[in-house]
């Protein structure tokens, strides 16, 4: 039976699939994300770059799979960023820095990009490899200073893609999204669908598992 292998560490990108009908294994890929993305060219397509995080990982988690789950798995690699006015947005990684980031946030619109990277493995063999972004538009809204302050205060905007949530306590400042809500999250569930339908893998039969 075809092993479904999450690599990431994201709890969001793990509700997802759990909610979905997926318990996967999950091997997480310890990369360094700033040091993937000094490598690329300085005009590499935003889509691009989440990609090649999502990529870097996918391969990194292939390279430690168990025997057993090397002969039959797929290995999915994810990576999100919100891009706005030209720039990438990761994880703020402080408080100060999602507090900055949001003040830019208040009131506009922004595009968050998951690169996702599917590898199909048989006999601890890469028999194929798909790569594609999935994009989702967030408009967000205006919280108070004193939302915003106890909000930066949780600790959760420093330690999510774009400081935000859309299935969390950020969610009360996201006025509406233009596309698909699990994109937002980390995983697109159509996007993952479609893509371990090209490898032969149905997502009917992983519910199975």
């Amino acid at each position: 039976m075809t092993r479904f292998v999450l690599g990431s560490a994201s709890t969001g990108r793990l509700r997802v699939l759990r909610q979905a009908g997926i318990e996967p294994l999950v091997i997480v890929s310890d990369i360094d994300e700033d040091a993937v993305v000094a490598s690329l060219q300085a005009d590499t397509a935003p889509e691009a770059v989440v990609a090649e995080l999502a990529h870097t990982k996918a391969a990194a988690v292939a390279a430690q799979l168990p025997d057993d789950v090397a002969t039959d798995c797929v290995v999915l690699g994810c990576d999100s960023m919100l891009y706005r006015d030209g720039a990438l947005c990761g994880k703020p990684g402080s408080a100060e820095a999602a507090r900055r980031q949001w003040l830019s946030l208040v009131g506009s619109t922004g595009y968050l990009l998951t690169g996702h990277v599917l590898l199909r493995i048989t006999e601890g063999v890469t028999t194929h490899t798909d790569s594609e972004t999935a994009s989702t538009t967030v408009h967000f809204g205006t919280p108070t200073e004193t939302e915003l302050s106890a909000y930066i205060e949780t600790g959760e905007p420093a330690h999510v893609a774009g400081a935000f949530t859309l299935d969390g306590l950020g969610g009360w400042f996201i006025d509406r999204i233009e596309g698909d809500p699990s994109n937002v999250i980390g995983l697109s569930l159509p996007l993952a669908r479609r893509m371990l339908s090209g490898v032969g893998v149905s997502v009917t039969d992983l519910w199975k598992q």
